[in-house]
């Protein structure tokens, strides 16, 4: 089975060269996390792939993702930041998936201070460019604002879109954190739409396998299927191991069949964002934990 992580993080030390936002987000960890840091640690879990989101807290840098991307093609992937409220951003999105490793763009809309361009609709251009470009775009937003994005899929069907972490209330838990659910499920009527499962362990109080969760996930599997429905870890979020994020989806959830799994851990997301399937397929699943 094909493990594909649909969302980490890596950052470097804010530095007068390469200087973070007067304000930024709090990182996750004091301390950078780098891609040979990420390697290690998917070697020790059996993780063959993983999509590199560059984070919120450095502003709208793409350089380490892509340079991970470009020394290690066959693990890492990039979902890129790009202002598109900045001159020349149009221009950039021909040329987009040109760059070695660069898969699609995401996008940050769940803090206050970034919303305003969904809010008041001031991107209609690019949803349209993306749409005819092919570009797969993955979006963080507040729960309350999944309305915005039902316009959006509906006004672009052939745009392909994936919410993040079950669009839940990052920092809160359990019943709190995936109070708007039914707003996510709704957009399940749109098949440009998807879904990643990732962040979860960091949404409850609960312990490893997470059995809180699994109701959550199960609705989030019948409203969209396997197929659009992506595991993911954010691991710099996560308090969990590496490992046990891949076993709660493939040995904890009895109601999944094989075939779920194999769409769920990777398949589906190499085929939502146009990531080619290896050669050859893992055999990482039965690693020690």
């Amino acid at each position: 089975m094909l493990i594909v992580d649909s969302q980490v993080h890596i950052w470097a030390a804010s530095s007068p060269e390469r200087p973070w936002p007067v304000r930024p987000a709090v990182p996750h960890r004091s301390v950078p996390f780098s891609a040979d840091d990420l390697l290690i640690e998917m070697d020790e879990a059996g993780v063959d792939r993983v999509v590199i989101v560059p984070p919120s807290w450095e502003g709208d840098y793409n350089d380490l993702a892509l340079a991970a991307a470009k020394q290690h093609p066959t693990r890492f992937g990039v979902m890129g930041r790009l202002d598109p409220e900045m001159p020349g951003a149009r221009d950039l999105l021909p040329g987009w998936r040109s760059q070695p490793g660069m898969l699609g763009l995401r996008f940050h809309f769940a803090r206050p201070e970034y919303e305003a361009p969904l809010t008041e609709e001031r991107l209609g251009w690019f949803w349209e460019e993306a749409e005819r470009l092919g570009l797969p775009i993955m979006i963080i937003v507040n729960p309350r604002r999944l309305h915005l994005i039902d316009r959006i899929a509906r006004r672009h069907p052939r745009l392909k879109l994936v919410m993040d972490h079950l669009a839940a209330h990052l920092g809160k838990k359990d019943v709190e954190a995936f109070c708007d659910l039914d707003n996510l499920l709704a957009l399940a009527r749109h098949p440009n739409v998807a879904v990643k499962a990732s962040s979860l362990p960091a949404c409850t109080k609960d312990s490893y396998p997470y059995r809180a969760l699994h109701p959550v996930l199960r609705r989030v599997y019948d409203a969209f299927g396997p197929r659009r429905m992506f595991w993911g870890t954010d691991l710099s979020r996560l308090d969990c191991t590496y490992r046990q994020s891949i076993t709660m989806f493939t040995e904890e959830i009895p109601w999944l069949s094989d075939d779920d799994k194999e769409w769920i851990m990777g398949r589906g997301l190499c085929d939502w964002i146009g990531w080619p399937m290896p050669a050859t397929r893992s055999t990482n699943q039965g690693q020690p934990q």
